[in-house]
């Protein structure tokens, strides 16, 4: 049972000294059991016309699905904000976006488990966390406007606490980046 615990703590250092490429066997390998290809070539056609076909050369992103489970698994399946764990409306949310941060594309430390409406929230500024693991949102949502029910859920969780993972809590400098961010963009 000890040779077990130093192999997983092998493992886990191996992931944490070189993550994308341990991503990178592990998609590889279930893929190969799932008997499925290794990337998935499903991409939506934006142009709007009804039943055409056309050809595109597009970027997917390689283990994008290894990132998903391993921050969805940190958090217990559970939106770090608001507690909701319906995994189809769960994201695995980057802290510093994928095309801005090619270093930390799948740290886990770089994600974060966020309900669907959060996520877009934090994606566009409207929502950032504090050096102390406080959430706020964006004072724009604050101000008074013809349309602005829709972000009342969003408010109720202004300086809520941050629901804090079982492993590989949220990097504070990659939060401190998006908060500096956040903030300028207010």
């Amino acid at each position: 049972m000890l040779e077990s615990f130093f192999w997983e703590e092998d493992v886990w250092q191996e992931f944490a000294d070189s993550p994308e490429r341990l991503a990178y066997e592990s998609e590889k390998l279930m893929a190969a059991r799932e008997g499925r290809p290794l990337i998935d070539p499903d991409v939506e056609d934006d142009t709007g016309a009804e039943g055409l076909d056309r050809e595109a050369i597009v970027k997917l992103r390689v283990n994008q699905s290894f990132f998903r489970k391993r921050v969805l698994s940190a958090y217990s399946n559970t939106c770090c904000v608001t507690g909701l764990s319906y995994a189809p409306l769960l994201i695995a949310s980057h802290i510093i976006p994928w095309a801005k941060d090619v270093a930390n594309r799948l740290n886990p430390r770089n994600g974060l488990c966020l309900n669907a409406l959060h996520d877009k929230a934090f994606d566009r500024g409207f929502m950032w966390i504090e050096s102390d693991l406080t959430i706020r949102m964006s004072p724009r949502l604050f101000e008074p406007e013809e349309d602005s029910d829709g972000a009342d859920w969003l408010k109720e969780f202004d300086g809520a606490p941050l629901c804090l993972p079982k492993h590989f809590s949220p990097d504070l400098d990659l939060l401190q980046r998006h908060a500096e961010q956040a903030k300028a963009s207010n």
